[in-house]
């Protein structure tokens, strides 16, 4: 039986991934952040060692972006370091290394979704942090997948900034809030359970080591998908459209970040993965 360890297991991400992997009958080991800091290398070479992975997959992220700015020690710390330390430690025992990335590692200067192919060159330090992340993995563990994933929302929500969009945009119909969203940034929403599928599939498969865009399909607007949400729930709320130099930020975000793979890991539209979420949550 394939041992498959989840460095965040209690992360929104990470508790679909222990619920799918678990299905799928693989011997889960889950550990939260507080069990492992990835950033510690001691401490990660004793975990990983002690328990002799097949696989680590590490969803540990210092991601709130503007923060990243301010502490761009810490982010490269926990999002380049700490991968630099897991991989070591998977190549020293022979383990599989997952780092999972981000859509921000491209500048956004772009009119079509990104592919596993593009070369990517973020605009700001989470970006540039998860790129070193992404290169470390790549040249210190010869058994990687490096998986790109775009703006997540799961049933779990967001341990480090709170929830996620979708409840965000929940909470402000409830309330009958006035709701403004940029329409000028594009991207493509993620529900975290297709993506722990697909990371599954992935390893089951043991398909070829390498870089993969694992995204819901299509894009949209945070606009659009904010409008979506709220036709969705039969609200009646108008949502206004904003610019996002309307709310200026200390971190850039690239303009049009949309993700698409050239594998054969395709996952459904972003508007189905939607559904499901709001028909888990009871929404629907």
């Amino acid at each position: 039986m394939m041992k498959v360890m989840i460095i965040g297991s209690n992360g929104q991400l990470g508790q679909d991934l222990l619920k799918s992997l678990t299905e799928e009958g693989f011997l889960v080991m889950p550990l939260t952040h507080k069990e492992l800091e990835v950033s510690d290398e001691g401490n990660v070479r004793d975990m990983i060692s002690s328990h002799g992975p097949d696989v680590v997959i590490n969803t540990a992220a210092f991601h709130k972006t503007d923060i990243c700015e301010e502490q761009p020690e810490k982010a490269f710390l926990v999002n380049a370091l700490g991968a630099l330390n897991v991989a070591r430690t998977c190549s020293e025992i022979g383990a599989t290394s997952v780092f999972i990335s981000t859509d921000y590692v491209f500048d956004g200067i772009t009119d079509r979704p990104y592919t596993e192919s593009d070369t990517p060159n973020p605009i700001n330090v989470y970006g540039t942090s998860k790129l070193a992340g992404e290169t470390f993995t790549k040249n210190y563990s010869s058994k990687h997948y490096i998986i790109r994933s775009s703006s997540l929302f799961g049933l779990a929500g967001s341990s480090g900034k709170g929830g996620n969009f979708v409840e965000t945009i929940v909470s402000k119909v409830k309330k009958n809030e006035k709701i403004a969203v940029v329409d000028d940034i594009v991207m493509s929403p993620t529900y975290t359970y297709d993506l722990a599928r697909i990371i599954c599939r992935i390893i089951k498969e043991k398909a070829e080591y390498g870089i993969y865009h694992v995204a819901n399909a299509g894009y949209c607007s945070w606009w659009e998908f904010a409008s979506s949400i709220v036709q969705k729930l039969n609200a009646g709320i108008n949502v206004e459209k904003i610019k996002s130099t309307d709310f200026p930020s200390k971190a850039r975000r690239p303009q049009f970040s949309a993700l698409t793979t050239q594998t054969d890991f395709k996952m459904r539209s972003w508007k189905d993965a939607l559904d499901s979420y709001l028909k888990a949550k009871g929404y629907l």
